[in-house]
């Protein structure tokens, strides 16, 4: 093996990808020959660099190489993070400040005049991330033409930053009015903040999000401002624990929107990390819809403590706007990801009326479900997964974890008494009713945005999903499911098929309309040259650009994206085809378009990608007889206990069909088929699975 300081192309085999989840952090290497060897460590919610380094030493482990040997060895690493959701969710971030335009300290707390449940005339106010008492007023102001009506009141500012230092504040958001225009006075107050209070994360709105629409970029700025000592520290800590072990490389992390960024623009845009590790998932899906799985896709990770969805449609994977992250808006360019709270780790338990619930409280990893042996005690989804014989006791994680049936049973039979039933009835209603959460979830993502999922593929991955996909896909009508033969740590795996991206955006809503033809490619000439700059920081390689606007008609409200890419750039009627594009997909999306109607340019967008080097494709299998069951297990389905064949997951040969009902078996994950599924291996990697037409 290479000694740890050389770093010469001929040394790098391997490539690693790192998914921090609520109860397991998965590692996934690919060597140059396309080999790829998953390994599990439990997470770490403490310090999540523990478990990362932890799952390091596992990969080292299976590879028969040292710790040392194996990160001397690989060319990158790139890390999904819950660091920034868990500090949303748990509201443990930094204790922040914010500096405004005088009378304008309350922006953040109105938001939008709106309450996330409108008909709920109960429903509190969420309280803002800033308490009122550290939202300082600035005396300045800028008028949305870019004249300064009030220049910047150093006395004001002055005054602000002497409360912020007794105040002991760690992070300030600066966030003036209409700095999306011009941002002199953010930058002069930030400089201002950053001499006075050395070691405190500032940051501006202007940096955050230079567009319209004071209470998104606010409430993002502020996000930021939140969540940034938070991400920085945990960076600092992940890559000092990789520089004591060894590693020399890039350590880059996966952002909310897909693409991947060095930790320095991770840190900085610490709000761009609330979807990381999610964002895993889709990246896998587009990679696996281009190695011919389907041009559309439901991706169904089903973790330990939530499960994610999102559409792949076409090959591409959406991207929107303006999300909330536990309760927060974050109006980051960010994939369309759903979350909800029902994984292998959400808790079983009574609720209001007598009625059985499933989730969102969490088991986690500590102490995780109670056939862990860790101290739980309440039962979660694992354990009835396990109480029904989905589940080895013998054989989770390859063996290296024994669970506790005995333990899961008593738990389920405590539960049955408070409901009335006896404890299998109780481990069976835990299940269904996941899989009807699960199932709900889906239509969410997509019944509701006008998609029919039966028009897709359910894309089903993370440790859990085998258990659920079938009987997920007859709650929808899904006639097809595919479970890759990694699929516990598919989202690892798709951060390394991922680019570097940078996404741009700027205002440039002017009096109405759109731009002539030159002024629209000075707009976009513009961008393109700082976006270049920005990224030839971090990548020396080929860099490519994607070119977008938000538009909308001159009465709406509301702009909606419009990818330009098909436009010619250069060919005269720039400003014409521009519309045209826009009509087009006002249409797509509502059906209808308004050909005569003003057409209002709000914002430009560029999104800078810096192409990696493509990942190998995985060695052919050779050829082999079809695997014969390994073992028949008693398992309970729809209250029908019978013996069910076990196969082992890695043995099935190239287009063997297996006949449910069965279970599918790997170190890593589970498959259960259900009575008329039909599964064949395929050579690609993936369990592609048929059920009946009639499912549903």
């Amino acid at each position: 093996m290479s000694a740890p300081e050389d770093r010469s192309a001929a040394a790098l085999a391997y490539r690693i990808g790192v998914d921090v989840g609520g109860t397991f952090t998965d590692v996934v290497c690919v060597a140059a020959d396309g080999t790829t060897t998953l390994a599990k460590a439990a997470s770490t919610p403490a310090d999540q660099s523990e478990g990362v380094v932890a799952g390091l030493s596992v990969l080292a482990d299976r590879l028969g190489v040292t710790l040392a040997d194996l990160l001397a060895r690989t060319e990158r690493i790139v890390h999904g993070t819950t660091v920034a959701t868990n500090a949303l969710l748990e509201r443990r971030g930094a204790k922040v400040a914010m500096l405004t335009t005088e009378g304008h300290r309350d922006v953040i707390e109105m938001r939008e005049g709106l309450k996330p449940d409108r008909y709920d005339l109960r429903l509190p106010a969420a309280p803002a991330l800033v308490p009122r008492r550290l939202r300082l007023p600035v005396r300045e102001r800028i008028r949305p033409d870019g004249r300064v009506e009030q220049k910047l009141d150093l006395a004001s500012l002055d005054a602000a930053i002497a409360t912020l230092k007794a105040e002991q504040v760690e992070a300030v958001a600066i966030c003036f009015l209409h700095a999306w225009r011009d941002d002199a006075h953010e930058r002069a107050a930030a400089e201002a903040v950053r001499a006075a209070l050395p070691g405190v994360f500032v940051t501006t709105s202007a940096e955050v999000l230079p567009q319209i629409k004071e209470f998104e970029r606010f409430s993002t700025a502020c996000v930021n401002a939140y969540v940034g000592p938070v991400v920085s520290r945990y960076l600092a800590r992940l890559r000092g624990r990789l520089d004591s072990a060894g590693y020399q490389g890039p350590v880059f992390v996966i952002l909310s929107h897909g693409g991947v960024a060095p930790v320095e623009e991770a840190a900085r845009l610490a709000a761009g990390t609330a979807l990381s590790g999610p964002a895993g998932g889709v990246a896998a899906g587009v990679a696996l819809a281009a190695r011919g799985l389907g041009q559309d896709l439901i991706t169904f990770d089903v973790g330990g403590t939530s499960t994610d969805i999102a559409l792949v449609q076409d090959g591409e994977a959406a991207l929107g706007r303006g999300r909330t992250v536990a309760g927060e808006r974050i109006a980051l360019e960010s994939l369309d990801i759903v979350t909800l709270g029902a994984g292998g780790g959400s808790i079983g338990h009574v609720g209001a009326g007598g009625t059985l619930q499933v989730g969102p409280r969490s088991a986690g990893a500590v102490p995780g479900p109670v056939a862990y042996g860790q101290g739980g005690t309440e039962p979660a989804v694992t354990d009835a997964n396990l109480v029904l014989g989905y589940l080895d006791a013998n054989n989770f994680l390859g063996g290296a974890r024994k669970l506790d049936r005995d333990g899961a049973l008593a738990a389920f039979g405590r539960l049955g008494a408070a409901l009335g039933i006896d404890a299998m009835a109780a481990a069976e209603g835990v299940h269904r009713l996941a899989n009807v959460r699960m199932a709900d979830g889906i239509r969410v993502a997509t019944v509701r945005r006008g998609v029919d999922p039966r028009d897709f593929t359910l894309l089903a991955f993370g440790g859990a999903a085998g258990l659920h996909a079938s009987a997920v896909a007859r709650e929808l009508g899904v006639t097809r499911v595919a479970v890759p033969v990694f699929a516990a740590g598919l989202s690892a795996w798709g951060m390394l098929h991922t680019d570097l991206r940078y996404e741009m955006a700027r205002s440039e809503i002017g009096a109405g309309g759109v731009p002539e033809d030159a002024a629209l490619r000075t707009i976009w000439a513009g961008l393109d040259s700082e976006g270049r700059a920005r990224v030839a920081t971090w990548f020396g390689g080929t860099v490519e650009t994607r070119r977008a606007a938000d538009m909308r008609y001159g009465e709406q409200v509301f702009e909606i994206a419009v990818p330009l890419d098909a436009v010619d750039w250069d060919a005269p009627g720039l400003a014409q085809r521009v519309t045209e594009a826009f009509h087009a997909r006002h249409e797509s999306l509502f059906t209808y378009a308004l050909a005569g109607e003003e057409v209002v340019l709000v914002n430009a967008r560029l999104a800078v990608i810096g192409r990696l080097p493509p990942m190998p494709a995985p060695p052919a299998a050779g050829p082999r007889a079809p695997a014969a069951p390994f073992a028949t297990r008693r398992a309970r389905i729809d209250g029908v206990e019978a013996a069910l064949p076990v196969l082992d997951f890695a043995a099935l040969a190239d287009g063997q069909v297996v006949v449910g009902p069965a279970i599918v078996e790997s170190d890593t994950t589970t498959v259960l088929l259900l009575a008329g599924d039909q599964a064949r291996m395929d050579a690609r990697g993936w369990l592609d699975i048929a059920l009946p037409g009639d499912a549903a």
